[in-house]
């Protein structure tokens, strides 16, 4: 039976500055041009919203082949290969693109450091979408992906004078601490980017889930399982000895889980939207239980729109 007397659901939580961008600009290609409108990759790691965008002609796809010539074609938050924005471009497909910024960032300082010299040595998750979009900037192959402390260790590079790593931007703050210790412990001359790549949204809900975690006995996150940040908030709460799970939804809580709990927690990915913690937090408040605010930072950071939808609406005079 549940014993639970509080949840606290933290702040920051949910949709990030880069989220809300890449959602709204599928959104807003739909208004200007019409439905269907393509999606190269799930918009953003979070069935909910790629469900909600295709219930309005968002269609979600992998491969560009699957895109009609002069059709139009958003690329999706996580940023993409070099290649795919020469053959949109070769195919005339309208191209909108909604790479977060900062992932935007890491692709540039790719392009940068190579032309300074440098070797680089990219930290972040094998097979990650957004990981495959920044190595495409370089010869394949020419850049090292390193996961772990071990990784670094069977890192064969030889010494380079100018070395530099780079990171994906979701990664976990204190795991990518830990391989940039092996890396300059390894390599004394390896150097960092003028600005971390991992994000400020990243760090913030990571911070936000430590303290949770500390007062909570229960942490449940929201976000879908093929979110890197929405995994990592769960890893998280789990590194401070707090139970915590992942779940898409309220549908998924197990009431097992609240037995012997006094205090729940509660957050959500970077690309989980606002509804899924309310859905939450209903549950609990159906129970007669306390729902408090547990605010930990805030965040006020807004990014403008795609370059290609402020044209767009030029040419098709949309305000």
């Amino acid at each position: 039976m549940s014993t639970v007397q509080k949840v606290l659901l933290a702040t920051p939580r949910g949709f990030c500055a880069g989220v809300s961008r890449a959602v709204k600009a599928v959104e807003d290609t739909l208004d200007i041009f019409g439905a269907p409108v393509y999606v190269k990759h799930e918009i953003v790691h979070n069935k909910h919203v790629v469900a909600y965008l295709a219930s309005k002609g968002a269609l979600t796809i992998e491969d560009l082949s699957e895109v009609p010539e002069n059709a139009v074609v958003v690329f999706s938050a996580h940023g993409s290969r070099v290649e795919h924005y020469e053959e949109a471009k070769k195919r005339h497909i309208k191209l909108i693109d909604a790479t977060c910024p900062l992932v935007t960032k890491v692709h540039l300082e790719v392009g940068r450091f190579i032309k300074e010299g440098y070797t680089i040595v990219y930290i972040g998750h094998k097979g990650h979408i957004e990981g495959i979009g920044v190595l495409s900037e370089a010869e394949e192959g020419l850049i090292p992906l390193v996961e772990t402390v071990e990784d670094v260790e069977n890192l064969n590079i030889g010494n380079p004078e100018k070395l530099v790593y780079l990171t994906q931007t979701t990664l976990s703050i204190d795991d990518t601490a830990l391989v940039i210790q092996a890396l300059q412990k390894k390599y004394p001359q390896i150097i960092a980017p003028p600005l971390s790549d991992i994000c400020f949204a990243t760090t913030n809900r990571q911070e936000a889930v430590k303290a949770l975690a500390k007062v909570s006995d229960l942490v449940l996150i929201l976000g879908s399982k093929n979110s890197s940040n929405s995994t990592r908030l769960m890893e998280t709460a789990r590194k401070e000895n707090t139970e915590a799970y992942l779940l898409d939804d309220v549908s998924e809580i197990d009431e097992a889980w609240l037995i012997n709990k006094t205090t729940v927690g509660v957050s959500a990915g970077a690309s989980a939207p606002e509804k899924l913690v309310s859905g939450v937090a209903q549950y609990f408040r159906d129970r007669g239980i306390v729902v408090e605010d547990f605010v930990v930072g805030s965040e006020n950071m807004q990014f403008v729109e795609p370059y290609e939808l402020t044209q767009a609406r030029k040419d098709y005079g949309k305000k």
